[in-house]
């Protein structure tokens, strides 16, 4: 079998998975960050940002990175949703790994522990903390604990880039499998509602959430740009 290669995109490189089965299996044989790529990062990608995703393993989260992948000859290509995938990776290996979960407000990260044990009795969890780090010295605190207690599969919701930054101060310190979630504690808690099956099924979260939070225009128009880069070839 052909070693499977990362597609660059605007310098971007992303993984083409052709369903979440693929990534599992690819994704648990490494120690990297799983980082969630969709038409945002892509298109405002700094150096610091294209690196972490460059060294790491870069999937299609949003449909923009899905359009990206089949404009450079990949037609199987599929949109792969952190918010699902974390899940798909509990339910596959909660058996034989350790987990470790970081971000969200206090109350919604331990509602989300709790969750998971009453989902998976056995899972071990070896510690859990919020997404509120606000010195250096909280964040050494965090990385030493992580690197005392050495857990196989760390979740980090924090939101982007910020989420990344960190797991790649973790990774320097323990080799483990890690993936950035933004706001899934969140969803999975209940506390924010996913747009309905129907729209996600279509591709049409996006519009969903612009309709139910008009505000998120602006970052819309950045979909709409990078839509018209890649007709215009110029992605």
């Amino acid at each position: 079998m052909n070693k499977l290669k990362p597609i660059s995109v605007n310098g971007v490189h992303i993984y083409p998975f052709k369903s979440a089965k693929e990534l599992l299996l690819f994704a648990i044989k490494e120690k990297k960050i799983l980082v969630a790529v969709n038409a945002e990062k892509i298109i405002h990608a700094t150096n610091e940002t294209r690196n972490i995703i460059n060294s790491n393993i870069g999937y299609a989260d949003g449909i923009g990175a899905v359009l990206a992948l089949k404009t450079k000859g990949i037609k199987d290509a599929v949109k792969i949703p952190g918010c699902e995938l974390w899940l798909e990776i509990v339910k596959a290996f909660y058996k034989s790994n350790s987990f470790y979960l970081v971000g969200s407000k206090p109350e919604i990260i331990k509602k989300t522990v709790a969750k998971l044990k009453s989902n998976y009795p056995t899972i071990q969890i070896l510690n859990y903390r919020n997404g509120y780090i606000n010195s250096i010295k909280e964040q050494n605190i965090l990385l030493e604990d992580i690197k005392n207690k050495q857990p196989t599969i760390i979740f980090v919701a924090m939101g982007s880039p910020k989420q990344e930054i960190l797991m790649e101060h973790m990774l320097e310190v323990h080799p483990a499998l890690y993936q950035g979630l933004g706001g899934s504690f969140d969803v999975f808690t209940g506390n924010v509602k996913r747009a309905p099956k129907w729209w996600v099924k279509n591709n049409l979260e996006w519009a969903y959430r612009l309709v139910k939070q008009p505000l998120r225009i602006g970052r819309q128009i950045h979909l709409c740009k990078f839509v018209m880069l890649l007709i215009l070839k110029k992605i």
